[in-house]
């Protein structure tokens, strides 16, 4: 790896009965508060219930550890907690940052020209990662920038899907985390907690078919704009539950593949009660089934769990 010191969509879902889907911030360095990595931690004595307060995450770019060139800065100092940050500088209108990861699964993702950081997340667990850049030259014409390999070791698993990234931004400030505090406030563990968000999306988020028709490729979810204005695709849904929950300390993937033979936007969570819950709705006790906020908003749970059945109708591409 070579580095340098220095101080200083998405259309989705239109499956059978339902509609039709489609599918930024840029990160801040500040002081962070000690992380909760777990949704366990959250509720310090089981006894008095969860404990709502959120613990939000700062992702940083302190400039330990630095790669790239004049035009592409990226800090990796700390991978370990499963982020890196990228800025680009250059005069090129816009790059594209390709992550390929140790199980050789290539991520993209766009960046502007700008002096702010943005957080991109390590989330293929520990390996080599390789980071190939390129810059913007006209039409669909891209030229390389940079390319290298950094070799990755998560000190927690679960660090990837705790902080916020470019797909799913949030701060302490966001509303969106000021309403998952509020809505977990009387709930007495993780299940309940993720069953009072889920509940809470479903019920107040309605599909935007206008969107979906003209959302551009290189869109990115506003977590709070989602809220404010009630309407969203299936990666405003994904990525407005994902801000919520990960602000709860429940660790949380937004899961982006196909939904039969359409591209669609999901989450999947974890809970010190089941372990990782890959693709769930909702828990009676003792079963769980898809957790999928777009496709259970405006349908019957007879007609989501029909679709959803087992899983199988859903693939997995990406986890962010």
């Amino acid at each position: 790896m070579k580095k340098f010191w220095k101080k200083p969509w998405i259309s989705c879902l239109l499956a059978l009965f339902l509609f039709a889907a489609g599918c930024s911030g840029q990160a801040s360095a500040r002081p962070q508060e000690p992380e909760r990595e777990t949704a366990s931690d959250q509720a310090d004595d089981p006894a008095k219930g969860w404990n709502s307060t959120p613990r939000v995450l700062v992702p940083e770019a302190p400039g330990t550890v630095l790669m790239g060139n004049s035009s592409i800065e990226i800090d990796v100092s700390n991978i370990s907690k499963g982020y890196l940050m990228a800025r680009y500088v250059g005069n090129g209108a816009k790059v594209k940052f390709f992550i390929e990861t140790p199980d050789q699964v290539r991520y993209t993702y766009d960046l502007p020209a700008s002096q702010s950081y943005a957080a991109l997340p390590l989330t293929a667990g520990n390996g080599t990662y390789t980071l190939d850049v390129r810059e913007h030259v006209e039409g669909d014409l891209y030229s390389n920038l940079y390319k290298d390999t950094i070799d990755v070791a998560i000190e927690n698993e679960f660090s990837p899907f705790l902080y916020p990234n470019q797909y799913t931004w949030f701060t302490e400030d966001s509303q969106a985390v000021s309403k998952a505090s509020g809505l977990t406030r009387d709930v007495k563990d993780g299940l309940e907690a993720v069953g009072a968000v889920y509940d809470f999306v479903i019920s107040n988020v309605s599909y935007d078919e206008e969107k979906a028709r003209t959302v551009e490729s290189v869109y990115l979810p506003d977590v709070d704009e989602t809220l404010e204005s009630g309407k969203g695709i299936c990666f405003d849904y994904a990525a407005l539950m994902t801000a919520m929950l990960r602000s709860q300390g429940i660790p949380t993937k937004l899961e982006i593949g196909y939904s039969g033979e359409v591209y669609h936007a999901w989450i999947s969570t974890w809970l010190e009660e089941k372990g990782w819950v890959e693709n769930i709705i909702e828990f009676d006790g003792k079963n769980w089934s898809l957790i999928d906020p777009t496709l259970a908003a405006g349908n019957k749970p007879s007609s989501v769990k029909k679709y959803i059945g087992d899983g199988s109708n859903y693939t997995v591409m990406y986890s962010r």
